[in-house]
């Protein structure tokens, strides 16, 4: 591999600086909006308005940007001037969302919640949707690919052994002096943190030299018709691009069917382990998703890796999932009252699962660019692939937590209740293992005709060279 295709590691850390903030935001949004029902006062119709209705402001935004950041000509490149604005923009805005007080009607905290999520996801769309297609373009190394984004899902996964600690932290007695001084306190830090991390893509970042890039749309008012036909081109194209489809459709697949019974864990700790006293439950469920994040960040990530760079991208995926079904189902006997430490056996294997997924989905989606460009011609399209791949995620996370729901109510569970029938639980763990491990086959199947090998990629960059030249 030549040097300018190596990505350096300033470069790598600063990229996944920003990946952890775009795991650190939507992680402290989800645990706080859990007390939107209890601390500030809301119905839970009114809670599910202000966990869709962003979802689908987001279906919108996403596209457009990843449109605009793939036509945009600056002398910072395509991506950073938005990544800098979006980092400050998604901070502020995050901190001022959660600055509601308890004592104001829930009507008036509905409006004031649902106005400031809108204005907050207009900043993370625009730091987001650059930062990712920034990503792709950073080299065009189809190892190098994998090994960046490794090492940006490593960084990024520390969100996810810093939030499961929100749930203690937030009603602790000796931190706060009320649930909701601490979610206004803990937004602050959180949002702090992300300004800070969230500019450093923008400042050390590189991606590829764009200033002859041609075919970019013009991005004025007087044009704004003809852009929508454009951005609606580019949509198709993308759709038309099989192997993204692919890729989009496994990620919807195990992402999703994780999601689906992701609170599962913490009702069969509570209710099944410990026989609902969340007093003797304490910290356990923090523990096991500080853990699992730890273990895919640091064990499986580096594993999968090699595994890509040895046998292929779309083999390791296909390990890697393989595995994660293995310890879905170990965890029918591992989780037991009889000893609580054994729920911890099958993290290494489950977290093959969702630690393969973004390191090695994410690289192929930059070999999809490539292939897109070779289709379709300049500019390349990494904004708006991007866009619409984190689109497929969000949208599909939105279905699961309803779906999760409705599996939660099928069962019988009830979380006011202090304790659960036996067949209950007994169904609530067939769930809990059941629907990952279909989903996850099911994606499997979807990738086995997966069709950019590494020699494929390799021809396409090369023919691309020899078209346009290196970029």
């Amino acid at each position: 591999m030549s040097s300018s295709n190596r990505v350096p590691l300033g470069q790598k850390a600063a990229f996944g600086a920003g990946h952890l903030v775009l795991n650190l935001l939507p992680g402290a949004l989800g645990v706080f909006m859990f007390f939107l029902l209890t601390v500030f006062g809301m119905d839970p119709v009114q809670a599910g308005i202000l966990g869709g209705l962003p979802r689908i402001f987001d279906a919108i935004t996403d596209p457009v940007m990843g449109f605009i950041s793939d036509n945009t000509s600056s002398k910072y490149g395509r991506r950073r001037p938005y990544i800098f604005i979006g980092a400050i923009l998604s901070a502020v805005f995050f901190i001022l969302l959660w600055q509601m007080d308890e004592t104001n009607s829930p009507t008036y905290n509905f409006w004031y919640f649902l106005v400031m999520s809108l204005v907050f996801l207009i900043g993370n769309t625009m730091f987001a949707t650059p930062l990712v297609g920034l990503g792709f373009e950073m080299t065009t190394d189809y190892n190098e690919r994998t090994r960046l984004m490794a090492f940006s899902q490593t960084v990024g996964l520390l969100a996810w052994v810093i939030v499961p600690w929100f749930w203690p932290m937030i009603p602790n007695a000796d931190l706060f002096e009320s649930q909701a001084v601490g979610i206004r306190t803990l937004s602050l830090y959180v949002g702090l943190g992300c300004l800070f991390l969230g500019i450093l893509p923008a400042i050390f970042c590189r991606g590829i030299d764009s200033g002859n890039m041609e075919d970019r749309k013009k991005l004025t008012f007087s044009s704004i018709f003809s852009n929508l036909k454009d951005l609606f081109a580019s949509i198709g194209d993308a759709v038309k691009n099989k192997p993204f489809m692919r890729l989009c459709g496994a990620t919807f697949l195990v992402f999703n069917g994780y999601q689906i019974v992701a609170s599962f864990s913490f009702f069969i700790i509570v209710f099944y382990l410990f026989n609902g006293d969340y007093g003797a439950t304490g910290t356990w469920p923090a523990w096991f998703g500080s853990v699992g994040a730890l273990v895919s960040a640091f064990m499986v990530i580096p594993i999968v890796s090699k595994m890509a760079s040895k046998w292929g991208k779309k083999n390791a995926f296909l390990i890697s999932t393989a595995i994660s079904i293995v310890g879905y189902i170990l965890k029918w006997w591992s989780f037991t009252p009889d000893n609580i430490l054994l729920m911890f056996l099958p993290i290494p294997l489950m977290s093959f699962g969702l630690g393969s997924l973004f390191t090695l989905m994410m690289s192929m989606t930059a070999d999809v660019c490539d292939l897109d460009e070779l289709l379709n011609g300049m500019p390349r399209k990494e904004g708006t692939f991007g866009a619409l791949y984190w689109w497929v995620v969000k949208l599909g996370q939105g279905l699961a937590l309803v779906f999760g729901g409705i599996v939660l109510q099928a069962i019988g569970f009830d979380g006011g209740l202090a304790t659960q029938s036996d067949e209950t639980l007994i169904n609530l763990r067939i769930a809990d293992i059941v629907f990952p491990v279909v989903t996850a086959g099911l994606a499997m199947w979807v990738m086995w005709k997966y069709s950019l090998s590494e020699q494929r990629a390799k021809d396409i960059k090369n023919q691309l060279e020899e078209r346009r030249g290196k970029i």
